[in-house]
């Protein structure tokens, strides 16, 4: 491994568990997860998986099941960023876990170069589409 990447290396760790801290402000109980979009190494958004702006904190219904109006992470980092006056062509999306089927959608439609991930989702669809789409796709252990 050259130098530079030893440091790419470091550098993808730290945003990482930067995205894993980011996380603990959700409020779904049963898994929290958090995203940075990160440009020209800053980070020009971030999200966590919860409810839409408005709605109550609440994002599992009485039986623990994901209630279908909550968001992921990082749909919520990316309609951020389109809300703002960044723009993600070409950037690194970091996220606790690998990107489902929407959010893969998201990803590629917002221009953003490469995924670095720590967990893998229960399906590989959003992962696929992304291979499929030349999205770089870089799987790390925190």
């Amino acid at each position: 491994m050259t130098e530079k990447e030893v440091k790419q290396l470091e550098i993808d760790r730290r945003y990482l568990r930067m995205a894993r801290i980011w996380a603990e402000n959700s409020y779904c109980k049963r898994r929290q997860v958090g995203a940075l979009i990160v440009k020209d190494r800053m980070i020009i958004s971030d999200g966590y998986n919860g409810t839409p702006a408005g709605f109550e904190n609440v994002c599992e219904d009485g039986d623990g099941v994901t209630r279908p109006c909550v968001l992921h992470a990082e749909a919520n980092a990316i309609t951020k960023v389109a809300a703002s006056n960044n723009n993600s062509a070409g950037a690194t999306i970091y996220a606790t876990s690998s990107p489902c089927m929407e959010c893969a959608k998201l990803i590629i439609q917002a221009g953003i170069r490469r995924v670095v991930y720590s967990e893998k989702y229960h399906t590989e669809e959003g992962m696929n589409l992304l291979r499929r789409a030349g999205i770089i796709l870089d799987y790390l252990e925190i």
